[in-house]
């Protein structure tokens, strides 16, 4: 038996999708279908403006821990996480929920995830809304070549976790709220110092590099950070990591796939997200739009980081919700 849902109106069972055991959080009882996809280090939880303010605008709405995640099974190879068990996921929702088609949303690495799904399923999805990383087209090379040419013997936490030997997830099951309350912040949240000022990797881990922080940012409450640290502390780091270690795997995996996208297409983040590294809104625009064939726009949320759906809920819905009404 799972949990009860800390979030009034949502509700949670568990299906089986592409040969695992998936808990998805769902809200609403008819209506068009919108599957939410987390990125890292999150959970279904960081859907939860989005899961009621749907509903209840006539809706159905699932958000699932992805495979890794909260109370969804962790299988245990890397391979288990490559893009295609990851699309292969999304698609075995809606099989198990009965629905031909959904609109699909994702953050994060659940980004990365619905770009790849409407990709290699074109015919189960009506729409795409993206959030905080874009999409331009497959890379002429491996991004894990650039990476280590860029950062060489420094850190980056990407490659800190492609190293051997689980050090990355070591570090974060030792102290999940050490990174949880670290990364869950927006960018004017004030910090203390970080611990580790060495840019090279042998100086240490991550949570040391990131000042530890003062106070909460308004958007995040302690029951919400105490709940998402509950669900890593109950299933652990690995199954999240996997995903990183699978960027060159996933690279060649998808030589040959279609770049093309026919349906219509939104991109969130906000203005300050160290993903989209200052590209303004033109140059995101252009960028997907080569791919996007039917792209809608780029909203880009003034002073708002990374977490654009929990730090601007009400913006985010919003332009979700009038591009949605446009389709």
């Amino acid at each position: 038996m799972t949990t009860a849902s800390p979030v009034a109106g949502v509700t949670f069972r568990f299906i089986e999708s592409n040969g695992i055991r998936m808990r998805i959080a769902e809200a609403g009882d008819s209506g068009p279908l919108i599957l939410f996809a987390h990125g890292w280090p999150e959970s279904w939880y960081n859907w939860r403006h989005q899961l009621t303010y749907f509903a209840g605008n006539g809706y159905r709405v699932v958000a699932p821990d992805m495979r890794g995640y909260g109370e969804s099974d962790a299988p245990p190879d890397v391979e288990d996480y490559n893009i295609i068990q990851l699309t292969g996921d999304m698609v075995g929702i809606l099989d198990a929920l009965g629905e031909e088609q959904a609109i699909m949303v994702g953050h994060d690495w659940g980004s990365i995830v619905a770009w790849n799904s409407v990709l290699m399923h074109p015919d189960r999805f009506l729409a795409l809304i993206a959030m905080s990383v874009p999409y331009g087209g497959r890379a002429p090379q491996s991004p894990m070549v650039g990476w280590r040419e860029t950062f060489g013997d420094n850190f980056y936490y990407i490659l800190y976790h492609n190293e051997a030997g689980g050090v990355a997830e070591a570090e974060y099951d030792n102290d999940p709220r050490g990174i949880l309350s670290r990364l869950y912040l927006s960018p004017t949240s004030p910090r203390e110092a970080p611990t580790i000022t060495d840019p090279l990797r042998s100086a240490g881990g991550w949570i040391g590099r990131l000042g530890a922080p003062i106070g909460l940012p308004q958007w995040l409450t302690q029951e919400d950070l105490d709940y998402v640290v509950g669900q890593f502390e109950s299933a652990g780091f690995r199954g999240g990591v996997n995903y990183y270690r699978n960027f060159h795997r996933n690279w060649e995996i998808t030589e040959g796939i279609s770049d093309s996208i026919a349906i219509p297409t939104l991109f969130i983040a906000g203005e300050r997200d160290v993903v989209i590294a200052g590209a303004n809104e033109g140059q995101l625009t252009g960028a997907m739009s080569r791919v996007a064939m039917d792209y809608r726009g780029t909203v880009l949320i003034p002073e708002v980081g990374h977490w654009v759906q929990q730090e601007a809920p009400d913006e985010t819905n919003t332009a979700m919700h009038e591009f949605l009404k446009g389709i």
